[in-house]
C-alpha cells in the first residue's frame, strides 16, 4: 500500500474529505438555525395559533450582555406593538398589502421599520455616536467639499422643501449621516433630518428624489435636538424609503 493508505480502499485524504463534508454540513445547519434568533416564529395568514418556524427549528434562548449593561434574550415572545395599517389586495396568502392611511407613515412595504431600541447609539467609550456638528467641534466639512449649510433642499418635483441648518456626524465612522433641515410648518418651522444617502449635495442646492417638496413637513421628528435613537433612525429612514414608492401615485403603477 502507498503512503497514507489505511486499507486498499481507504486513505487519510479520503477520510479528511469526508470529515470536511460533515463539518461543512453542520456549519450550514448551525448558521441557518442561528439566523432564526430574531423574526421567528413567523405569523401565519391562516391562523394566529399556527407556529411557523420551518427547518431547522428555532434555537434555544441565549442571553447577550450589551455594552451599556442591558441584557437581551433571543429568541423571545416579543411581538411588535405596530398595528398593520394595510389590507391585503387579494384573498390568497401572501397577497400584496395596500396602505389604508398615509402610506409614507404606515410602515408598509419600503416604508416599514424594525422595532429597534428607543435609545441612542453609542461610541466605544460610551459617548453619543451621532450628534449635530454644532456639538462636535472636532469635526467639520472638508475645505474642498461644498458646505450644504444654508442651501435650499429641493424635492423630486423641484419644489423647495426646506433649508439646511446643520449636519449630523457619526463619530465612530467619521462620516456625515444626516442633514438637519428647517422646513415650513403650521405656525413656524420644524427641524427634521434628511439621510445623506437619500440626497445629492450640489453647489447651489440639495436635491432629493424620493419625496416631494411639500412632504418634508411630515418627516418623523426626533424628540431631542442633540441626539437620535435607533428607533427614530428607523422611522426617518422608512419615511424616505416609503417615498420611493408612495410619494406619487404614478410610482405604484407598472412600468409596462
Amino acid at each position: 500500500m502507498e503512503t497514507g493508505a489505511i486499507t486498499q480502499y481507504i486513505d487519510v485524504a479520503q477520510l479528511v474529505l469526508y470529515a470536511f463534508w460533515i463539518f461543512f454540513a453542520g456549519l450550514i445547519y448551525h448558521l441557518h438555525q442561528e439566523s432564526k434568533r430574531e423574526g421567528y416564529p413567523l405569523e401565519s395568514d391562516r391562523s394566529d395559533s399556527i407556529r411557523v418556524q420551518g427547518y431547522p427549528p428555532i434555537p434555544d434562548p441565549k442571553t447577550f450582555r450589551l455594552q451599556d449593561g442591558r441584557t437581551v434574550t433571543v429568541p423571545n415572545d416579543f411581538r411588535s406593538p405596530q398595528t398593520l395599517k394595510a389590507t391585503p389586495s387579494g384573498n390568497w396568502p401572501g397577497a400584496p398589502l395596500d396602505p389604508t392611511g398615509n402610506p409614507m407613515l404606515d410602515g408598509v412595504g419600503p416604508g416599514a421599520w424594525a422595532d429597534r431600541a428607543d435609545l441612542p447609539d453609542l461610541t466605544f467609550d460610551g459617548a453619543l455616536r451621532i450628534v449635530p456638528l454644532r456639538d462636535a467641534p472636532d469635526y467639520d466639512v472638508a475645505h474642498q467639499d461644498t458646505d450644504p449649510r444654508g442651501l435650499p433642499v429641493l424635492g423630486a418635483d423641484g419644489a423647495r422643501g426646506g433649508v439646511v441648518r446643520d449636519l449630523w456626524v457619526d463619530r465612530s465612522e467619521a462620516i456625515f449621516r444626516y442633514l438637519e433641515l428647517d422646513v415650513p410648518a403650521e405656525g413656524g418651522t420644524r427641524r427634521v433630518l434628511l439621510p445623506m444617502n437619500f440626497c445629492r449635495v450640489g453647489e447651489r442646492a440639495v436635491r432629493v428624489a424620493s419625496i416631494l417638496g411639500h412632504q418634508f413637513a411630515s418627516v418623523p421628528q426626533p424628540r431631542a435636538t442633540d441626539r437620535i435613537t435607533l428607533l427614530e433612525e428607523e422611522k426617518v429612514m422608512a419615511y424616505y424609503g416609503g417615498g420611493t414608492l408612495y410619494a406619487e401615485a404614478s410610482r405604484k403603477e407598472p412600468l409596462l
